[in-house]
């Protein structure tokens, strides 16, 4: 079970993204930099209780209108061998020390962990508080059993393609729309709420399992 510590993180993870987020592909901002606002997301336990998973949503008002974002992050307390291109930054912690955060779609613990809550073997957990189930995030998986995801994550205009056995791919949506209907090929997916910016509720899709490279 994570610990949700009640304490200073600096920089900041909304300073942090406000760096990160404009280097991205599928970043939907123009030239200044994101004027960034919580929006909402949940917790995954690492059963090792080593690594961090936070499964973040940012709005940025900053740009010509609103551009939702679905930042999955890890933080560690060693540097990840071999992950150095997906480093956001590093952080102080007032309890844990520094931080290595990282865009968890290339951190092999989040990968595991999201393929167990496709398949219903791990909960969604509250983003700020302790033992605490996150049922607004639903998910499903009609396959008979899935392994971890395989290969490298890579990101393209629409989003995040993290390739998956059985010839799979898990597709992260990573600039969420309102009521995104689930595709009719989808083998599994994840959904959740959000805050628009002016305080309204939202829902859509996170991620999509299905076969091939779409999604």
């Amino acid at each position: 079970m994570a610990v949700i510590h009640r304490t200073f993180l600096k920089p900041s993870k909304l300073e942090l993204l406000a760096t990160w987020l404009p280097t991205r592909p599928w970043y939907r901002g123009g030239a200044g930099e994101p004027e960034l606002a919580r929006a909402g997301g949940f917790r995954l336990d690492d059963p090792e209780g080593e690594v961090g998973i936070e499964f973040m949503i940012v709005t940025d008002t900053a740009g010509a209108g609103p551009a939702t974002y679905l930042t999955p992050l890890t933080y560690r307390g060693t540097p990840l061998a071999g992950a150095e291109h997906a480093l956001i930054g590093t952080a102080e912690h007032g309890v844990l020390g520094t931080r290595w955060i990282y865009d968890g779609c290339h951190d092999p613990v989040l990968a595991a962990r999201l393929t167990a809550l496709i398949e219903g073997r791990a909960q969604a957990q509250a983003q700020s508080t302790s033992d605490t189930p996150d049922r607004e995030v639903t998910r499903s998986f009609t396959g008979d059993g899935l392994a971890d995801l395989t290969g490298s994550a890579a990101d393209d205009p629409e989003g995040t393609v993290l390739p998956a056995p059985q010839g799979l791919t898990l597709r992260l949506h990573r600039v969420l729309r309102p009521a995104e209907d689930v595709p009719t090929e989808a083998v599994g997916h994840v959904a959740g709420a959000w805050r628009t910016p002016d305080g309204a509720p939202a829902r859509g899709v996170f991620a999509v399992l299905s076969a091939g490279s779409h999604g």
